[in-house]
């Protein structure tokens, strides 16, 4: 009779990146910080601010670099996110030097980072008069 291979425990699927994803995503973000910080670009969007990258996320399969971004000195987020859409491409290009170690540079796609404007929410919310006077044992509702 012919041997059978034990069979492998089926991997839980879950959504929290590996960890060659999320090193992957910091060596991405480190590059890419690099690389607007040297100014290649040339977009009056761009140069009125200064873009911070706060974290890149990267796909499973590592071909999707998602940037979230946020710039301070400008109005509109969004604008800024749209320029650095714009030049996508050629910030790909640069990073390629960067990134000698990975076999395909990944596509990348820039996002609004709204994790200060979401913190911010939830810090006046848990200041608010309602919460503390529930904290405090309030109007016994």
């Amino acid at each position: 009779m012919a041997e059978t291979k034990p069979k492998r425990p089926k991997r839980a699927t879950t959504s929290a990146p590996s960890q060659r994803m999320l090193r992957v995503g910091e060596q991405v973000r480190h590059a890419l910080v690099q690389v607007l910080q040297r100014g290649d670009i040339d977009d009056p969007q761009l140069g009125a601010a200064l873009v911070s990258v706060t974290e890149v996320r990267m796909s499973p399969d590592l071909k999707v670099a998602n940037a979230f971004v946020s710039a301070m000195g400008a109005d509109n987020t969004d604008l800024i996110v749209k320029a650095l859409g714009r030049h996508a491409k050629f910030l790909r290009g640069r990073l390629s030097p960067e990134l000698r170690q990975m076999r395909t540079m990944p596509e990348l796609r820039f996002r609004a980072d709204t994790s200060f404007e979401t913190f911010a929410k939830i810090d006046r919310l848990l200041h608010s008069e309602v919460v503390r006077r529930d904290v405090e044992g309030g109007d016994g509702e």
